[in-house]
């Protein structure tokens, strides 16, 4: 009895290995390159003062995407509702949001409207221009976020405030907002937010929330910082 495979089978056998590394290859090159986009982005946005210290999967209305956390290298208010910089990419590269929680940005003029829509429509044409395209301005305000810091041992809760450009994309009927620092650059971007109009609410997930992190599952919450 012959037990080799015979000629067809051995070319069926040999293109479904050559498919089956062309379409490997095909990933880890769409893997890498989206990589890359994101590292581009971070390291446009990231402060030279932070360091990377968490990085996880998540899920943001039902799509993959992925949080990462810096902190200071000094390590200076690092725990959770601390001093950090995070991101959320998709998984094919699209920068969803990032926050700048930063002592320096704390006590310093706030930028007017007017130049807070300034730098908000600059930064979208950079990061997010398809944006723009039907973008309607809801308001711009200022917007506060809690800090926490320690000082001399003792914990105290200081306010971050920024001007935040709210706005929605009319293609899609999703939010999206720019909050600008005191020291005029974007300090908080969130885009491709669902609102549930009844009863009220956000849907989106918060991953860059810390208050919302903290009531997360063990298994879901920032660690190791």
């Amino acid at each position: 009895m012959n037990n080799k495979p015979n000629r067809s089978a051995r070319v069926t056998l040999a293109v479904a290995l050559v498919a089956t590394s062309a379409i490997a290859s095909t990933e880890s090159t769409e893997e890498k390159s989206t990589m890359s986009q994101e590292a581009s982005i971070s390291a446009a946005l990231l402060p030279s003062t932070h360091v990377q210290a968490d990085r996880r999967a998540v899920t943001v209305d039902g799509e993959r995407a992925v949080l990462t956390r810096f902190i200071r290298d000094d390590g200076r208010n690092a725990g959770l509702g601390g001093e950090h910089f995070s991101t959320v990419f998709s998984e094919t590269g699209v920068l969803k949001g990032f926050t700048n929680m930063s002592l320096e940005l704390v006590g310093k003029p706030l930028p007017t409207r007017e130049r807070t829509e300034q730098i908000a429509r600059s930064f979208l044409q950079d990061k997010a221009p398809d944006l723009l395209e039907r973008m309607e301005i809801s308001w711009i305000e200022p917007h506060d976020e809690p800090l926490k810091t320690v000082r001399n041992g003792r914990t105290e809760v200081v306010t971050l405030t920024g001007m935040k450009v709210k706005a929605r994309n009319l293609a899609d009927g999703r939010w999206f907002w720019v909050i600008v620092g005191r020291d005029e650059k974007p300090m908080v971007f969130e885009r491709d937010i669902v609102w549930i109009s009844f009863p009220g609410k956000r849907k989106t997930e918060k991953w860059l929330h810390d208050a919302w992190l903290v009531e997360q599952p063990a298994s879901t919450s920032t660690a190791g910082v």
